[in-house]
């Protein structure tokens, strides 16, 4: 349980976030609501963290110019298609990352409650103009490289610092692309009081979260966890924004728990313990030396 509750925390935040950018829409265009986004997660992370010295990283920055793209396909696909769509074509990679660690039976259950689950809550269709399915399907594959790099750059011991770096470069890419669709919150003190709300909730605490349980739960297991997301913005919404779930929506969210509530991380061996020896096959035996030479085992 230790394991999850910084994904709880990550799942929890990552759609408060959105419930505040409800001021900015109305207020400022949505890539300079992405700017927004990125740019008060990346001057708190800068003065937090310092990270200059990972700043060369390959992985950091790609997995900057991953995050500035995720969140200007994320803002652009819901302005043109219902959020449930791109929140159901967003999970698509994730859970097939899921289902490619799920080699036990406990977890290929676990998986088989998920998806579903995500089914339900999300209500898959493909209804929308082309731009914004193309825009959507280009967040989840961003959505799934983010993982991929986030938990790389984790697995090293940098993960809080890799992050920092990663979001100054994401501001570098972005600001060319949309910092100029936020110049009008600058004049607006709720709009940019709301962007620096939005960045905080959505960007630094679930980020930093996420890199927490990238330290615990293997790459499949937290693509399960990102299964909860659609469970926890059901209830944000019904929290927040006073949407209340249908029975469909109650179901989900009972399927998706109970995967996640099934689901367990492999036992590692103990400590000290030394590997169970393997009989060597035909082929690895060793070969007779010739003359004038040594055998090799």
């Amino acid at each position: 349980m230790a394991a999850r509750l910084p994904f709880v925390v990550s799942a929890v935040f990552h759609y408060l976030g959105p419930a505040f950018a409800v001021l900015l829409f109305v207020r400022v265009d949505v890539l300079g609501v992405a700017w927004l986004r990125i740019a008060a997660a990346a001057v708190v992370f800068a003065l937090w963290r310092r990270p200059w010295r990972l700043l060369r990283d390959r992985d950091v920055l790609a997995w900057g110019a991953v995050l500035a793209a995720m969140n200007c396909c994320f803002y652009l696909a819901i302005d043109r298609l219902p959020l449930a769509t791109v929140a159901a074509i967003e999970f698509l990679p994730v859970i097939a990352l899921a289902a490619l660690g799920a080699r036990t039976r406990r977890n290929a259950a676990a998986l088989v409650l998920a998806v579903p689950g995500v089914y339900l809550l999300t209500g898959v269709h493909l209804s929308g103009e082309p731009l914004g399915v193309v825009l959507a399907l280009a967040n989840a594959v961003l959505f799934a490289a983010y993982i991929v790099l986030a938990h790389r750059v984790a697995s090293r011991g940098v993960g809080v610092d890799g992050l920092a770096a990663s979001m100054l470069v994401a501001l570098v890419v972005v600001t060319p692309v949309a910092g100029w669709a936020a110049l009008p919150a600058f004049g607006d003190p709720v709009a940019l009081l709301a962007g620096i709300g939005v960045g905080i909730s959505s960007s630094v605490i679930p980020y930093v979260a996420d890199q927490v349980a990238m330290k615990r739960l293997s790459r499949a297991g937290y693509a399960l966890m990102v299964s909860l997301l659609p469970a926890t913005a059901t209830v944000i919404g019904l929290l927040v924004l006073a949407q209340v779930p249908s029975l469909q929506d109650a179901l989900g969210i009972a399927l998706v728990i109970a995967g996640v509530a099934l689901h367990r991380e492999p036992t590692p061996p103990p400590s000290g313990s030394p590997p169970p020896r393997r009989r060597p096959s035909p082929a690895a035996r060793p070969i007779p030396a010739s003359s004038g030479s040594r055998g090799h085992p």
